[in-house]
């Protein structure tokens, strides 16, 4: 018995409604209207036998057989995409000794890379991570190719890849006392997230304090979690035992974060194909993946 072909669009269609939630976002992230993204989907529906959406004029959500289809199906484009750049793309080979600030991405950044390393089997990627400053001292030292790196600074550098809004963190059952001085919990100076921190408060006169210093950005996080204080971070590090505090009168509004690429003039033919998958992968995330 031969079975109807699965069409890459209409896969790749639903990918982008199940990763994004809406088909309004999908509509963006295919280029191409919201009706047309609507349409792929109930064409594969009709293919399949199957629903994969479960959708009110509120929500929308997977089947069970939507979950399962979505694991295929990205092993499907994934394919598909290697298969392309092989044939379209020389093949980049060599080792990037690339430098990774913490800022970016950190729950989706190891699935990312290690999708790349299935893509590019000929990069071997030596990673460092830390933070932004300590890697650009690395990279100006030409101890790393390429690093990606949060903008900041009198003197930005670098292009834009990443940008996500900023939030004020705390523990999820913290219980702010407005009688006392805001506890902060805040990387060593100099750090933008510790400078951006001070500036807001002292914007709406509010008083703070050190409540810890840590050394790392997991260190930060550990220290929020455990309900020493409060601290101002991008949204993509918000984790299970944190909340998002939301009164613009005692924890002002935040501008975007920026996380720049410095050093695609220096190993080019490795960078570039590195950038692209990380923008085209990030598309349709919480922040903005900007086109490369």
């Amino acid at each position: 018995m031969r079975y109807p072909d699965l069409e890459l669009d209409l896969l790749r269609a639903f990918v982008a409604v199940a990763e994004t939630g809406s088909f309004t976002a999908a509509a963006d992230v295919v280029g191409r209207s919201q009706s047309a993204v609507s349409q792929k989907v109930l064409r594969l529906e009709e293919i399949l036998g199957r629903r994969v959406f479960d959708r009110t004029s509120r929500t929308l959500g997977l089947t069970p057989d939507g979950e399962r289809l979505l694991v295929a199906a990205r092993h499907m484009l994934e394919f598909n995409d290697k298969v392309m750049r092989e044939w379209r793309e020389p093949p980049a080979a060599g080792t990037l000794r690339l430098g990774v600030s913490e800022d970016f991405i950190p729950g989706q950044l190891p699935k990312l890379l290690a999708r790349f390393g299935r893509l590019y089997p000929g990069v071997h990627i030596d990673l460092v991570t830390g933070l932004s400053c300590n890697l650009l001292e690395a990279y100006d030292a030409d101890r790393l190719d390429a690093v990606i790196a949060k903008r900041g600074g009198v003197s930005p550098r670098g292009r834009v890849i990443w940008r996500e809004p900023l939030v004020w963190l705390a523990a999820a059952d913290y219980e702010p006392d407005f009688t006392k001085p805001a506890r902060l919990v805040m990387l060593a100076p100099p750090c933008t997230y510790r400078e951006m921190m001070i500036a807001a408060l002292d914007s709406v006169r509010r008083e703070w304090v050190a409540a810890c210093t840590a050394s790392s950005l997991m260190g930060v996080q550990a220290a929020v979690a455990g309900g020493l204080g409060v601290t101002l971070l991008g949204r993509s590090f918000v984790q299970e035992g944190m909340q998002i505090l939301r009164a613009p009168d005692l924890w002002p509004a935040l501008p975007m974060t920026e996380v720049t690429v410095i050093g695609e003039e220096r190993a080019a033919d490795l960078v570039q194909p590195l950038i692209t998958f990380l923008t085209e992968s990030l598309a349709g995330q919480d922040g903005l993946a900007v086109a490369a």
